[in-house]
């Protein structure tokens, strides 16, 4: 079993509660750390786009790249999505407090 995506939350929800403890915005330390895990996947595909289509060149990628569904796989996925939703979930709960 992978344990990604939980190593991911866990530590966008370590980030979201030390920015919300010092700051009291729940909002920006939840958001920074997902937008890490979003980027770092979105560059991940990137590269397999171009290993896969692009001939090992970058510069035969397309703009849209990175977004093509074919180089996209359940993983990948889950290592940006379930961040986001441990995030979203420590937020309503803060928010609602």
């Amino acid at each position: 079993m992978d344990f990604t995506p939980l190593i991911h939350a866990l530590i966008a929800v370590a980030a979201q509660l030390a920015v919300g403890k010092v700051t009291g915005n729940w909002w920006l330390g939840g958001a920074a750390a997902c937008i890490w895990w979003i980027a770092r996947e979105h560059t991940q595909a990137e590269y397999r786009w171009i290993e896969q289509f692009g001939l090992g060149l970058r510069a035969n990628m397309p703009q849209w790249g990175g977004f093509d569904p074919r180089i996209w796989n359940v993983p990948s996925v889950l290592d940006w999505l379930v961040p986001v939703i441990a995030c979203l979930l420590i937020y309503a709960l803060m928010r609602n407090k």
